[in-house]
């Protein structure tokens, strides 16, 4: 098999089985593993598979730039935020993260909702301005472009300091194996301290984030309250998420 056709190959497993196991292809193609994974690597370089231990996985839109981001699946997102938004109780203290799906959480709140909103994202600080109920912390550090939000040690020790009743959380990646993930280090470690600072975190991803993976995970399962997502509640991913007991709110 020319080396053109193993590639088409291993992007309609992909699509297919949503994920590509090495040693599988290898076998069922008669080729050695080294093979698959160069494969691999190239297909990972061009941004159409994200590699994983043992073999590849759908790769994450979402890991675009803040610009281009606000024009992927607007629709979803606005169905995300709008479930969101309604946990969100008069009087309490929310951790609200930065990006474009988080962007429409703020847009998304009542302008009367008396609340203490605690974020690291500047564009979500700009959004609530003329809410006059909504006491607004800021919480510094090096801004990290891409996303729009601070980021590193300044920012992390930081959000060290606070706490919330509830905590809504971006991701770029939805997968029952890779578990949440982001394409940047220092952002993952930031969602981690911010996760970590509220009773409740609940996950945002619209459905184009679900079945894919990044690079660098941000939480387990097992440290969420829940996921809120459009994505179909039949959709393989999450019957396989629902079935190991994470709580699925579907937005809509």
């Amino acid at each position: 098999m020319l080396a053109a056709e193993r590639r088409d190959h291993l992007l309609e497993v992909l699509a297919r089985e949503g994920k590509i196991v090495a040693k599988d292809v290898a076998a069922r193609l008669g080729i050695s593993e080294d093979s698959v994974r160069r494969d691999l690597r190239d297909l990972a370089t061009e941004g159409l598979c994200q590699r994983v231990y043992g073999g590849a996985l759908p790769v994450s839109p979402a890991v675009a730039d803040y610009a281009a981001r606000q024009t992927v699946a607007t629709d979803g997102k606005r169905k995300v935020a709008a479930a969101a938004a309604a946990l969100v109780r008069p009087g309490s203290a929310l951790i609200l993260d930065g990006g474009t799906t988080a962007l429409a959480v703020a847009r998304a709140l009542p302008p009367d909702l008396e609340c203490t909103v605690i974020t690291h994202s500047p564009t979500i600080v700009a959004a609530l301005l003329e809410h006059p109920r909504a006491e607004l912390f800021l919480l510094g550090g090096r801004v990290f472009k891409h996303s729009a939000v601070a980021c590193g040690a300044a920012a992390v020790e930081a959000a060290q300091n606070v706490s919330a009743d509830l905590c809504l959380l971006g991701v770029t990646g939805v997968h029952p194996e890779a578990g949440l993930t982001t394409g940047d280090a220092e952002e993952a470690a930031m969602k981690r301290a911010l996760a970590a600072r509220a009773a409740d975190t609940h996950i945002l991803a619209s459905s184009e984030k679900i079945g894919t993976a990044s690079r660098f995970r941000v939480l387990p399962w097992e440290e969420i309250t829940g996921l809120i997502t459009d994505a179909d509640p039949g959709h393989a991913v999450i019957e396989q998420l629902t079935a190991r007991g994470v709580e699925v709110l579907t937005a809509g």
